[in-house]
């Protein structure tokens, strides 16, 4: 989600702490105090402490929480909410799960299955006894250290994916592997098609910022940055192993002229693409510069 969505919009955006991992944020809402629609840019679950909220998303929709129910919005998923009373909860947002039980989790993610409606787990009192703690730390006026955060992150995923039933948690995990496939065969069907991020972003509906936030969670580099390192991969195969006319390529890797191929190229590899087509045809090795 953006900056103004479930963390309320914090003033300090600059600073704020959600783009990292594990990220604990103990947050308040009013009475009819709403979230706008918006695709979460990192996985999180929401754990109501007080209060109802309705939320709207693909998974919930139209579905109110209330006090120690929980729910899981996976990375590119839509959500918005509603504060029907005034509301307490706690966010943890994450790209990764911290693991104690690898293979626990790996057996939950490998049988992950859609429900045919997905339904709010309830906090048991283990973990409701945690999720009531961590809103109490971080209210402090100094709050706990990073890696104090990241221990209290490791207890809640390790209470969920091991004090509550296989079935439930098939399904409660399910979103994050569906978006997870989703997204990435959205990016893989569509890099060659488009020439920069605005485009890349409208095609799947998202603002540029959005897209450009959620990418660089899932795949751990600047959007910008993998297109052109996809480009350079698909140009240096089709110019050794194809026989694709060089405007031919210049169309695939949607470059606007055959001056522009060229350039890339030069600053790519060393060289025009006829002539590291001939290069290659000689038996001559072919690829990137490096620094």
């Amino acid at each position: 989600m953006s900056k103004d969505s479930l963390c309320i919009q914090q003033k300090d955006c600059a600073g704020c702490p959600k783009a990292t991992e594990g990220i604990l944020i103990h947050r308040h809402m009013l009475r009819g105090q709403h979230i706008p629609k918006d695709k979460c840019t990192q996985n999180c679950m929401l754990f109501i402490i007080k209060g109802e909220l309705l939320v709207n998303s693909d998974e919930y929709p139209g579905t109110t929480l209330h006090d120690k129910q929980f729910i899981l919005q996976a990375i590119g998923s839509k959500h918005e909410a509603l504060a029907l009373t005034d509301t307490e909860y706690i966010v943890f947002w994450f790209n990764e799960l911290p693991l104690l039980c690898e293979d626990r989790y790996r057996e939950i993610i490998d049988q992950a299955e859609a429900p045919l409606a997905y339904t709010p787990l309830v906090m048991d009192h283990r973990l409701l006894n945690l999720v009531t703690d961590m809103a109490a730390y971080l209210d402090e006026p100094v709050p706990p250290c990073n890696k104090f955060i990241n221990l209290k992150c490791q207890e809640l995923v390790y209470l969920i994916t091991n004090y509550y039933p296989l079935p439930q948690l098939k399904s409660f995990f399910h979103p994050i592997s569906s978006y997870t496939e989703s997204f990435h065969y959205f990016v893989m069907q569509n890099y060659t098609k488009v020439k920069n991020v605005e485009e890349f972003a409208h095609l799947g509906g998202y603002t540029t910022t959005t897209f450009r936030r959620l990418f660089r969670n899932f795949y751990g580099i600047p959007v910008y940055e993998w297109i052109l390192e996809k480009k350079r991969e698909g140009i240096l195969e089709d110019l050794q192993h194809s026989k694709l006319r060089i405007t031919e390529i210049c169309n695939r890797y949607g470059f606007d002229s055959l001056s522009h191929l060229a350039h890339f190229c030069k600053d790519s590899f060393g060289d025009t693409p006829r002539a590291l087509r001939k290069k290659a045809a000689n038996g001559e090795k072919i690829g990137k510069i490096t620094d």
